[in-house]
């Protein structure tokens, strides 16, 4: 019998579709009251999972909104699921991380393995991150030799940091390196809100602040490392306010959030919000993206955000291809 068919112990399942969440019907039901049951089938079911298993990027407010629940009762329910170790969050980063996940939601084949890499990319950069990486390495492999070199081709192999060194100031150097670590282990540490439910403070000991704005719910800021994470939502709230007369961005994930998400790394001068102002009021003074203009076929067009972000069109409007010199 094939490794990977023993890997995984018998277990009655249902299927629940994702979108059950936004549906009308659904939604018309008595809300679920804030509690940590319901807080983890949202977790493992909710519209913010993707490939990976357990593994996603949402934020503290952004969830307690959709339950519909105030953030300090989120807090509090995911303080319950974090002290049974069920849920490990970098809330700073917004990234979750669910570690059982993986083991009720092992991947069909090779393949799955592969179409990981490119949601991995759009997880943000933090320890988290890197420790759920480790632990899905770990699991895959055990699936078999087929797994483990989709797992490498689509991560790399694992890092060797932990081989012996045969420098002559071995010793000297462990130490360096345990004491990185350990300063590294304590950017990272907990602090769980209180019995009483309270958010997190900021820096100015204001409470209820979201995760970017002052302390996190799960303690200090990782270090940076790379290049750092594309701010989708603040890049959307900028295109709604300098560009309302355009198509109103209501779903923004998958392919869509690829192509922006490529834009911002594509380029350092881009990963600043006064980059993407000056590039949104740009398109403001090109009349036939703004829809005041018809094309070939006499209508007008009217361009989305998805479409200035698209490689080739992106491209030719910041070459200024659109650029109306009759103004």
């Amino acid at each position: 019998m094939a490794e990977a068919d023993v890997r995984q112990a018998k277990g009655r399942y249902r299927k629940v579709e994702v979108r059950t969440w936004g549906d009308e019907k659904f939604r018309r039901l008595t809300p679920i009251p804030p509690c940590g049951q319901g807080l983890w089938l949202f977790l493992i079911t909710g519209p913010h999972t993707g490939p990976i298993p357990g593994l996603f990027r949402a934020g503290r407010a952004a969830m307690a909104e959709e339950l519909d629940w105030e953030v300090e009762d989120f807090d509090k329910a995911f303080g319950e699921a974090f002290r049974e170790g069920m849920v490990k969050a970098d809330f700073k980063a917004r990234v979750v991380w669910v570690p059982k996940a993986i083991n009720h939601n092992r991947p069909e084949s090779p393949n799955v393995v592969l179409s990981w890499a490119a949601e991995f990319d759009l997880i943000p950069e933090c320890a988290l991150k890197w420790e759920a990486l480790e632990v899905l390495r770990a699991f895959v492999y055990g699936l078999g030799e087929a797994f483990a070199k989709a797992f490498d081709r689509a991560f790399g192999k694992a890092s060797p940091k932990a081989l012996p060194k045969t420098m002559p100031n071995q010793e000297q150097e462990q130490e360096q390196e345990q004491e990185q670590e350990q300063e590294e282990d304590e950017a990272t540490d907990v602090a769980l809100p209180t019995a009483g439910g309270d958010a997190a403070a900021d820096a100015d000991g204001e409470e209820g602040s979201d995760a970017g704005e002052g302390e996190d719910l799960l303690g200090k800021v990782p270090k940076k490392v790379g290049t750092p994470p594309c701010p989708h939502l603040k890049i959307i709230d900028l295109y709604h306010d300098i560009l309302p007369e355009l198509t109103e961005v209501r779903v923004w994930e998958g392919e869509r959030e690829r192509k922006l998400a490529a834009r911002w790394k594509g380029d350092k001068a881009r990963q600043n919000l006064d980059w993407w102002r000056s590039f949104f009021e740009s398109v403001r003074g090109m009349p036939f993206l703004m829809g005041e203009r018809t094309g070939r076929d006499g209508r007008a067009f009217t361009c989305t955000l998805e479409w200035l972000v698209s490689p080739k069109n992106f491209a030719k409007v910041i070459e200024g291809n659109y650029v109306d010199l009759r103004r």
